[in-house]
């Protein structure tokens, strides 16, 4: 008969793994015999990759555990040698890592499983175990997610962009409209300055008119000549 501390080890032991399993999402138990060290060590550094708690466990505890985290359905496939493999936060990896090796070596086979607190049949479990990893069903939700998203991103990012250009048109239109203004005053401002200068030219010519008319008077002394000479003649007379 088994001493009291004896006893008391594997209640501890009980309750811990009972406590594992209520806290773990999915797990697979496997029949482990006839792997060598070398593969053996090999498994378990790709399940600790995948965050996978395994181990080799007594049948007696592992069945008692399950009774007391309420997984029913057990009893029948805790013969031999039995290994557990769970995970606390992905349903596949277990599965998944497990029936790969099991694909390539003929002494390893799954028993059974389970997920979210109750026994899976080998069925199951082969499904999880088809599925992608965490990262890639994480990325597939989200892109599910960020797809309408993303639309309705870009049509508020067309109508910003619509609206965007239709304030410098607005903008622009009293420029267009001001330009011809500022045009039409230029001439309207220039328009004195060249009737000044008309003023200007016509003066030389109104002073080169005058002394065209004063020609006739420079010639008046040549018809004068005339009676010079008659008072010329008429001294003769008077002799």
């Amino acid at each position: 008969m088994p001493s009291a501390s004896v006893l008391e080890q594997k209640k501890q032991a009980v309750s811990a793994l009972a406590e594992e399993l209520k806290n773990s999402c999915a797990g697979v138990l496997v029949e482990y015999s006839g792997v060598t060290v070398t593969d053996d060590t090999a498994l378990r550094a790709e399940l600790r990759k995948g965050n996978v708690n395994y181990r080799v466990i007594k049948n007696s505890i592992l069945l008692r555990a399950a009774e007391e985290a309420g997984l029913t359905g057990l009893e029948d496939v805790l013969k031999g040698t039995t290994a557990l493999a769970i995970c606390e936060d992905d349903y596949v990896a277990p599965a998944r890592i497990l029936k790969k090796f099991a694909d390539t070596h003929k002494d390893f086979n799954i028993k059974s499983g389970f997920m979210d607190g109750a026994v899976v049949d080998l069925a199951t479990i082969n499904s999880l175990a088809d599925l992608p990893t965490k990262d890639v069903l994480l990325a597939t939700v989200c892109n599910a997610f960020n797809a309408p998203i993303a639309a309705f991103a870009r049509v508020i990012q067309a109508v910003v962009d619509q609206s965007g250009e239709e304030v410098p048109a607005k903008e622009e239109a009293p420029k267009a409209e001001e330009a011809p203004a500022a045009e039409e005053a230029a001439p309207a401002e220039e328009a004195p300055a060249a009737e000044e200068a008309a003023p200007a030219e016509e003066a030389p010519a109104a002073e080169e008119a005058a002394p065209a008319e004063e020609t006739p008077a420079a010639e008046e002394p040549a018809a004068e000549e005339p009676a010079a000479e008659e008072a010329a003649t008429e001294e003769p007379a008077a002799e």
